[in-house]
């Protein structure tokens, strides 16, 4: 039999949760479709753990200069497994809060793969979702109002094969085993400045390149320029107003190799491992929403101020939807619907 709602929200994470906790506060039976974990790109691949590593290079590059403070110290050594188990930890022990918080809400979670259907025997209108369950069964949802909150993933760059290995996105660069000798970050947004401060305290030589004429494009000037002098007063190389040249890229002995434009002289760069960090595109395809009048507009399903989609009982939060790509923004969005 299907599973009936008030409100279905499709996706788990910041947004998704925060949404399904207010709504069952509103009195409402309220049932979440998640494929992977409840907490999303946030808690697992995204603002905690990062800021989880950050926190032990941001140590790790003060001892080593503690001598300034006047602390002597002797064979400080960085142990990168206990880094990462350090991050585990504590995304482990905020994924148990949020699961607890379904547990208190009484908000009912189905594990799988949902796809928005449109009208059939189990609604006349679109918006009730099938959910392919792990074991390959089929579970259908139907809400009275459904809420899409599918997130964001890492952008790629065409010519540029993503591996894991040796070309990474965030979502891999959180999982390395261990640090590379070098490293090559394509983009120089928040998540790519991130990215290089965190691994030039952990030790790494890192070259920062941006296509833009400075770091934070979205930024305001002047916070650009003073972020790339302090980048550069720590030994990153950083490199703006350039063009990557896409077609060029070789792994050789186990490193990437890739040439560059810039002033109009080219310029090759090798490193161990090359991250992209050029942005991040909404989870709009596979969800089904072509057996619906849900608009999609630059890749981003469209809202209204209310966050209802062209379909009035159809909502939609959070990267999703563009704009703002971050935890809160999501979460706030989750309280309008």
């Amino acid at each position: 039999m299907a599973i009936t709602c008030d409100v279905a929200i499709l996706g788990g994470g910041t947004g998704g949760y925060v949404a399904a906790i207010r709504a069952a506060q509103l009195g409402k039976h309220v049932v979440i479709i998640e494929q992977d974990k409840i907490g999303g790109t946030c808690l697992h691949r995204g603002c905690i753990p990062s800021k989880a590593l950050l926190r032990s290079a941001e140590l790790y590059a003060d001892m080593k200069d503690s001598e300034s403070y006047g602390i002597e110290t002797d064979g400080v050594r960085l142990k990168f497994g206990g880094v990462q188990r350090r991050k585990e930890g504590i995304v482990e022990k905020l994924y148990q809060g949020v699961q607890y918080l379904m547990r208190k809400n009484k908000i009912t979670v189905v594990e799988g793969i949902g796809r928005v259907i449109g009208p059939s025997i189990f609604s006349p209108r679109s918006g009730a979702v099938a959910v392919e369950l792990p074991d390959g069964e089929m579970e259908t949802v139907v809400p009275t109002h459904l809420i899409i909150a599918t997130g964001s993933r890492p952008r790629h760059l065409a010519g540029l094969e993503v591996d894991g290995i040796h070309i990474m996105t965030s979502d891999h660069a959180l999982h390395m085993d261990e640090l590379p000798s070098s490293i090559v970050i394509v983009g120089g947004g928040v998540i790519g400045v991130e990215w290089a401060s965190m691994l030039n305290d952990f030790g790494v030589q890192v070259t920062l390149l941006e296509a833009s004429s400075q770091l934070l494009p979205a930024e305001d000037e002047e916070i650009g320029r003073e972020l790339e002098k302090l980048l550069k007063s720590r030994g990153v190389e950083v490199m703006t107003n350039m063009k990557l040249l896409t077609d060029s890229c070789e792994i050789v002995d186990r490193h990437v190799s890739i040439q560059i434009e810039q002033n109009g002289e080219s310029r090759s760069l090798s490193a161990e491992k090359l991250l992209l960090s050029v942005g991040r595109v909404g989870n709009t395809e596979n969800i089904g929403l072509e057996n619906t009048d849900v608009r999609i507009e630059n890749g981003f399903i469209a809202v209204n101020g209310n966050m209802q989609t062209t379909e009035p009982h159809i909502y939609a939060i959070g990267d999703c939807i563009g704009g703002l790509q971050l935890a809160h923004a999501a979460s706030m969005k989750g309280l309008l619907p």
